[in-house]
């Protein structure tokens, strides 16, 4: 019986409306995501404060490249760096480019 009711509380809790704090949960958990995919990929080229390496600096990228320009970049390569498109699948791809296109 407590396990119906504790089972019963989750899912009603988990089924509340969207609100800004939902939003800003699912925003701060992509951005999480993305994060921990610049360090496994990106930080040893480009630094662990985006402040460039090897590769370039990607503290502003978001004023240069817009989120498409990144994705593409990331996909493909570009002077130097190896194109990711075997290592990350799209859905990565898009979250590290719209992570990388909010440096600004």
């Amino acid at each position: 019986m407590l396990t119906g009711i504790a089972a019963l509380l989750f899912f009603t809790a988990c089924g509340q409306g969207t609100n800004a704090a939902g939003d800003h949960g699912t925003a701060s958990a992509e951005a999480a995501r993305a994060e921990a995919l610049y360090k496994k990929q990106c930080l040893s080229c480009h630094g662990a404060n985006l402040e460039g390496k090897v590769g370039p600096d990607l503290r502003k990228v978001g004023s240069k490249l817009d989120e498409e320009q990144i994705a593409a970049i990331l996909r493909d390569g570009a002077k130097g760096m190896p194109a990711f498109s075997k290592m990350l699948n799209d859905e990565e791809i898009e979250a590290l480019a719209r992570w990388l296109s909010r440096n600004n």
